[in-house]
């Protein structure tokens, strides 16, 4: 359960920034707070050469954003303005695989490619012209003629209604920037490493510039990540309890069912310190058996679906791809998840095997070896004197009775 639920966070995430932000992306210092071309940032040879040279860095993606007002005939609306290397951000998001009309932007293009909701807002087809206004570097105005060459889809409405494209030579001559850029996105081999990988780049940057990674750009994400992995903690709180009474149930029975035996053991002279070992030791056994059997068999099950996803298929299949996911359900194959709840089950041992120690610790051995379980020390004083009472009665009275006769107290 804990495989599932944590590959599918991990496709979530990768789906996630392979769609747009990457897992890093390079910056001007205060750009993400202020998203103004004057904490835009040139890209020179050395920054270009460490990110390309960079043994877990797998692609980088330069990009220039703006938003600016974009107008059709009496229609005119505000949307993001996006200058791209159209090449690099095929590789990394698949933007090309999402034209519905028209053609994708070419690194020579001089038109725009825009998102589909956005033309039918402004009325635009492929092959009219949008006239963009905005600002650009150092306050400049920007403004310029576009075609549209091709229009794409996103499954996401939020993006499918006011998303723009250009290539990047393009946008920087639009907004006057020069060979300037926002960011610099990119995609790394190890989602574990990123932390790792996000304090070394930053060592070896400039002071202007600075990393950030998708959590901190994407907060919403995780915050329903952490949302939804609480949840997934509790039911696995629900079987830990399950596990725990079974367990507990295990080493009760085997603890009342070897009282003879623990009391033979008593009587012939072995310490109850001892005792308590061997009986703790035979807990922590039972359930490291379990827990090493479970591993064996969840192991190769794990291993296979997490190079073969279970495929989804009818209604929400579809439903997978109409927002643009693959439709499988993947498993993450990690050994620290075998671990972890290898060592929950041996705790939970640990916490059952309180329960021998309490009873040996105050098991009598007359009691014991007469096989009454569960009889200590008290019991068996409280019997004699019992006993001695009723002989005296019998002496002195001639008292019987049923009760006791049947061992009664009176």
């Amino acid at each position: 359960m804990r495989s599932l639920q944590l590959g599918s966070y991990d496709y979530m995430v990768d789906t996630s920034v392979s769609f747009f932000t990457g897992y890093l992306q390079v910056q001007g210092k205060g750009y993400w707070e202020n998203r103004s071309f004057d904490e835009s940032f040139e890209p020179t040879a050395s920054l270009l050469s460490l990110l390309q040279e960079h043994p877990h860095i797998t692609a980088s993606n330069p990009r220039l954003e703006s938003v600016a007002l974009i107008s059709h005939n009496i229609e005119t609306r505000i949307v993001p303005v996006i200058g791209i290397d159209p090449t690099a951000e095929n590789t990394m998001t698949g933007l090309k695989k999402r034209v519905v009309k028209g053609t994708y932007l070419s690194d020579s293009s001089q038109g725009i490619m825009i998102s589909e909701g956005l033309a039918d807002r402004l009325m635009a087809s492929v092959g009219d012209t949008l006239i963009i206004f905005g600002q650009g570097y150092q306050g400049v105005t920007a403004a310029d003629r576009f075609v549209v060459e091709g229009i794409i889809r996103y499954p996401i409405p939020q993006l499918n209604n006011a998303m723009a494209f250009l290539t990047l030579s393009r946008a920087q001559t639009l907004f006057n920037t020069a060979n300037r850029v926002t960011s610099i996105v990119l995609m790394i081999d190890n989602a574990n490493e990123m932390k790792a990988i996000q304090a070394n780049l930053e060592r070896s940057l400039d002071s202007n510039l600075v990393v950030m990674n998708w959590e901190e750009m994407t907060p919403e994400l995780v915050q329903a990540i952490e949302a939804d992995s609480t949840s997934g903690l509790l039911m696995l709180g629900i079987l830990y309890v399950v596990i725990g009474f079974g367990v507990f149930g295990t080493v009760m029975m085997m603890t009342i069912e070897r009282t003879r035996e623990f009391g033979l053991l008593i009587a012939l002279g072995m310490k109850r310190t001892r005792l308590l070992i061997v009986t703790t030791l035979e807990a922590i056994c039972v359930s490291l058996m379990g827990a090493v059997t479970g591993m064996i068999g969840a192991f190769p099950l794990i291993l296979y679906y997490s190079s073969n996803p279970i495929q989804v298929s009818g209604d929400l299949a579809k439903a997978y791809l109409a927002w643009g996911l693959e439709p499988i359900v993947p498993i993450m194959f990690e050994p620290n998840v075998f671990i972890s709840q290898t060592s929950v089950v041996l705790c939970i041992a640990l916490v059952t095997s309180l329960y021998p120690l309490l009873v040996i610790r105050k098991i009598h051995p007359v009691a014991a070896l007469q096989g009454r379980s569960m009889v200590t020390r008290n019991s068996v004083i409280n019997d004699t004197r019992r006993k001695k009472i009723m002989r005296l009665l019998k002496g002195i009275f001639g008292f019987t009775s049923s009760s006791a006769k049947n061992g009664g107290t009176v």
